[in-house]
């Protein structure tokens, strides 16, 4: 199967495109809300489609320890399973490996972890990976990488090696013409380093090819340069992914730097934690100065949320801690990123895309993105 991805606007760097799987076409710009246990944290698969979601993330790591991807596999896959009928893209669950600290060993064969959940070892190899993604059955999978430090050098030297021969074993292992694999591009803050593994990874002609290890603790002054290093290396016909990164400046200066595809935790972690997302900043909801405000969380916002609640109500759904509460936040947070996307694509159709950038435009260049 092939999964054609139609380049249709450019303005500068920023481009807008269509990228067609089994499970329907995805328009990029594009936000793709986290489902990391097959669901987005409060919210139904109904709710994610009326705001407008195009494709989900879920989590192998996660997904692999329980219920465990035989069982998705037996009930029908994971769309099935979960009930969502667009596409879905799952990682490899690399990261979760290495960022949970439960690394007992790392090898050229692959890492043997800790499960966080009950103790249990277990023994993750590119194979291994493809396999799980392969039967929770995705409509794009992700080559297995290291994710190290960004700001270690002989560290993130070493695991670049482990990650390329990894991306290798992936593509080699990898059966379903139905899924698209991406690989991805690792190499920490450093040019050369990051300049080598796009070059390599590029070469592998994947259908798509994602940027690692970055909104991991380096300035927001260093996720843009690695940026700017990636336009200018990757394949263009090929759709660009930067992983883990989701707020609404980030989304803009990505695509200002030739990124295509996001993801991030952060609309439902932040509602979770009573904090709605602004277009330009956050309210947190649990302030007294919010108790008997008659607004809604944005006014110049049409989701269900702000159409309906005022800042009063929701403060007191967070103060007595009512499940609404965190789902009527994450509709407001996941709504609100998806416009700004919507908004972005119009903006780079118009040709006016230095607008919206400058909208946006961070306030400073040295402050660490949001995690």
């Amino acid at each position: 199967m092939e999964f054609p991805f139609e380049i249709s606007a450019r303005d500068g760097r920023a481009r807008t495109a269509r990228l067609s799987t089994l499970h329907g076409e995805i328009l990029t710009p594009v936000f793709m809300p986290v489902g990391t246990q097959a669901t987005v944290k409060s919210l139904t698969p109904a709710q994610l489609e009326e705001l407008g979601a195009t494709i989900l993330l879920a989590n192998t790591y996660h997904l692999y320890l329980r219920p465990g991807d035989e069982l998705i596999a037996e009930l029908g896959g994971l769309h099935k399973f979960m009930n969502w009928p667009k596409p879905i893209l799952t990682d490899s669950g690399g990261y979760q490996v290495f960022s949970l600290r439960s690394i007992r060993a790392v090898d050229e064969e692959g890492v043997t972890f800790k499960s966080h959940w009950d103790g249990s070892l277990h023994r993750l190899t590119p194979e291994k990976a493809v396999a799980i993604q392969e039967n929770l059955g995705a409509d794009i999978i992700m080559a297995l990488d290291e994710c190290p430090e960004p700001k270690n050098y002989e560290y993130n030297r070493a695991a670049l090696q482990r990650t390329h021969a990894w991306a290798r074993r992936s593509l080699d292992a990898h059966r379903r013409p139905d899924q698209a694999m991406f690989g991805i591009v690792q190499g920490g803050i450093f040019r050369d380093l990051r300049e080598e593994s796009a070059a390599y990874i590029g070469s592998l002609k994947f259908p798509g090819n994602a940027i690692g290890g970055l909104s991991v603790g380096e300035s927001k002054r260093e996720t843009y340069e690695v940026l700017d290093w990636m336009d200018a290396c990757l394949p263009e016909d090929r759709p660009r992914y930067l992983m883990g990164v989701g707020t609404p400046a980030d989304l803009v200066e990505g695509v200002a730097r030739g990124m295509d595809m996001f993801d991030c935790v952060l609309p439902t972690r932040l509602a979770r934690h009573h904090t709605a997302i602004l277009r330009h900043g956050r309210l947190n909801l649990m302030g007294a100065a919010y108790a008997r405000d008659p607004l809604p969380v944005d006014p110049s916002c049409s989701c269900y949320t702000c159409a309906n609640f005022s800042r009063a109500y929701l403060r007191h759904l967070v103060q007595t801690r009512e499940i609404l509460g965190a789902t009527l936040l994450t509709i407001h947070n996941v709504s609100l990123l998806l416009k700004v996307v919507a908004d972005i694509r119009s903006a780079i159709t118009a040709g006016c895309y230095h607008q919206i950038r400058e909208e946006f435009k961070p306030a400073s260049s040295d402050v660490t993105p949001d995690s």
